[in-house]
């Protein structure tokens, strides 16, 4: 431990704080642009520094060490002043386009130039600066380089906590330009479309590329039957652009706004979540009796599927077949659904809300994605992209009452609902595979074993006597340290280490995904984790083969798991892929 003062207030914190962390601790609140709760400290900006009594020095403080005896000031006239000046700079290489902007009253710099009054451009624009592209290329993700201030935060995210290496700095000085290597499109480069470059982006540069115009021209199309599904992890970030409490589940509310802007039917990816947990629990259990192509892993996150296809190939036989719940709300949308209410399926456009800018390139990125004999899911949206539909609706979010979703393809069990959160898919597949495995019902539902934020999770679970050896990753960097230990195993001829494995692209799970409201930390991610479990926890039926919906859907329309109807609507295809394209 250390002892130092802040501002007069003596303060004792542990060897390693930074003065940054310290001074928040005594609710002093030192300006950051470059710094980010889930990344380490580069000192980029330079907005934050403090002076030390007795060096002379403004050093910066989300970088710098608190020392024994250490006398620190945060604010006085002339470190405002600095501080002022820097926005300024930063400010003389940026667009001044605020109302158009994509971050508009949700950005960081524009957030901080307004507390420091600037009012005026006090440095003209740097005139002969190197052009910055504006690529759309991935249809998922589009970066407008003339917004990037530098800041080195979706660098790092994507080098560091995902591993992808899609995005880097060409150039020095004025003419530092964000971009992949040899300034490609980033649709030719290994980029897997995570998005947690947008989610971590404290300006414009970087967003989810917007189709909300294209679901507006669907809803006012009257050739066109508009229906809607909502993710787990939505219902419970939606309030975050409403002033709700982090966690809050709004699904009911969620599912009125939708029925005012227009949708004939809303139905719920938590069901989805349920047939998919149907499928690859089973085919778990098929595996663990041959050990045949052990461990299984999961294949619900598409950007966790491109970054296997690129960067893990040798692995594709150990991949789950089965399809993201979204697609299997999709595809039965256009089949069962259709059937149902004799709508022709042609006309019908699937919209899924997910907390996720890869679903934007999973909806296309096979034939099988076209199972129903049409494009199974028509737009996918972020959580995001939502908010801002129900605030152009006039729709009064906070007063308007419950519903519930339409039946047929609505009704979920807990187990569909944590699939929101690191941990969740696997909680789920084991309490339907133990009923598989024992023809039993389990009397306590919980693994709380696989649950949390350690980026790699390991244990091994009692199924009535049989012991499953179960991992769980969430962060590409880790999920890639993960693969790599499996593969070391596999080459030198040794059994797996595991039965089953969970991953998922983003750092805790869906609820921390790139398409959630901006500002995630780990606070935030426990806290929307919460709200799944409390929902799984108040659920009357918490496991996927007792719900009865399900089991509906499976008697009536797809026969048996893993049958022949449900290896054609509800199983994918993998291929090997280039980390470059040419």
């Amino acid at each position: 431990m250390v002892k130092a003062i802040i501002n007069g207030t003596e303060i004792q914190v542990k060897e390693g704080t930074t003065i940054l962390e310290a001074a928040r601790l005594v609710n002093i609140n030192i300006p950051t642009l470059c710094k980010h709760p889930d990344l380490v400290a580069d000192a980029g900006c330079g907005i934050c520094v403090v002076r030390v009594q007795g060096t002379g020095k403004m050093l910066r403080a989300c970088c710098t060490a608190l020392e024994e005896g250490m006398k620190i000031t945060t604010h006085d006239p002339e470190i405002v002043k600095v501080r002022k000046n820097v926005l300024e700079l930063i400010l003389s290489n940026h667009p001044k386009d605020c109302l158009i902007c994509a971050r508009n009253n949700d950005c960081e710099l524009q957030r901080l130039s307004s507390e420091f009054g600037i009012r005026d451009a006090y440095y003209p624009l740097i005139v002969g600066r190197k052009k910055h592209k504006h690529d759309e290329s991935t249809k998922t993700i589009d970066i407008e380089g003339s917004k990037c201030i530098l800041c080195g935060r979706c660098v790092q995210v994507c080098q560091k906590n995902q591993n992808v290496w899609a995005l880097s700095f060409l150039g020095r000085g004025i003419n530092t330009v964000l971009s992949p290597a040899g300034e490609i499109e980033l649709n030719d480069s290994p980029c897997v479309k995570c998005g947690q470059c947008s989610n971590h982006c404290p300006v414009g540069a970087i967003v989810e590329h917007d189709e909300t115009q294209k679901v507006w021209d669907a809803l006012s199309n009257p050739d066109l039957f508009p229906v809607v599904q909502i993710a787990p992890a939505v219902r419970v970030s939606i309030g975050e652009a409403f002033g709700y409490p982090i966690g809050t589940n709004l699904t009911g509310k969620l599912i009125s706004s939708l029925k005012k802007l227009g949708f004939k039917g809303v139905f719920d990816t938590n069901m989805g979540a349920d047939m998919t947990i149907m499928e690859e629990g089973n085919e778990f259990v098929h595996r663990f009796k041959k050990k045949d192509n052990m461990p299984l892993i999961t294949s619900c996150c598409p950007a966790w599927v491109d970054f296997l296809e690129k960067f893990h190939s040798d692995m594709l036989d150990n991949f789950s077949t089965c399809k993201s719940p979204h697609e299997i709300i999709g595809v039965l949308s256009k089949t069962y659904y259709a059937k149902k209410h004799n709508v022709d399926p042609s006309k019908i456009f699937m919209v899924s809300i997910m907390p996720c800018t890869a679903k934007k390139y999973e909806i296309h990125r096979s034939e099988e994605m076209f199972a129903s004999g049409h494009q199974d899911i028509d737009i996918s949206l972020t959580t995001r992209e939502l908010a801002r539909m129900i605030k152009q609706s006039g729709i009064d979010f906070k007063n308007i009452e419950d519903q519930k979703a339409d039946s047929i393809l609505g009704a979920y069990s807990g187990a569909g609902t944590i699939f929101g959160a690191t941990g969740g898919v696997m909680e789920a597949a084991l309490r339907t595979a133990y009923h598989v495995i024992t023809g039993k019902e389990l009397s306590k539902v919980e693994f709380k074993q696989v649950r949390g934020l350690k980026g790699i999770k390991e244990a091994n679970i009692d199924i009535d006597g049989t012991t499953v050896r179960v991992a769980i990753a969430h962060g590409l960097a880790n999920v890639d340290h993960l693969l790599k230990e499996i593969e070391k195993t596999k080459a030198e001829g040794k059994p797996s280490p595991y039965d089953f494995v969970e991953v998922m692209a983003c750092e805790g799970g869906c609820v921390g995904g790139g398409g959630q409201p901006y500002g995630v930390t780990d606070e935030l991610r426990k806290k929307r984790a919460a709200g799944l479990y409390k929902d799984d926890e108040s659920s009357k039926v918490r496991c996927s083969h007792l719900n009865p919906a399900v089991i509906q859907v499976y008697k009536e329309f797809v026969g048996e798991p893993l049958g022949p109807q449900a290896h054609k609507l509800f199983h994918n295809k993998y291929t090997k892929r280039k980390t470059y394209k040419k």
